[in-house]
């Protein structure tokens, strides 16, 4: 993951999804962060809202892929 959250290019922002979902059951998906509305609006999100949404989860720092791996 990069500090800037940047894709392929400046009007992509990557996915922080990491393939872990938990989303039927919790609020908050276990293994990126998002909300269940995030998660599903992603696509249709501005990639200022996406920087958003991944500032918030990078300082909550509390879902899975900012875990330490074994």
């Amino acid at each position: 993951m990069s500090d800037d959250f940047s894709g392929k290019n400046s009007q992509e922002v990557d996915s922080p999804c990491i393939g872990i979902c938990s989303t039927l059951f919790d609020d908050i998906c276990r293994g990126c962060g998002r909300t269940i509305i995030e998660v599903s609006t992603w696509v249709g999100m501005s990639p200022a809202e996406k920087k958003q949404v991944w500032q918030r989860i990078t300082e909550e720092g509390t879902a899975m892929r900012f875990k330490e791996k074994p």
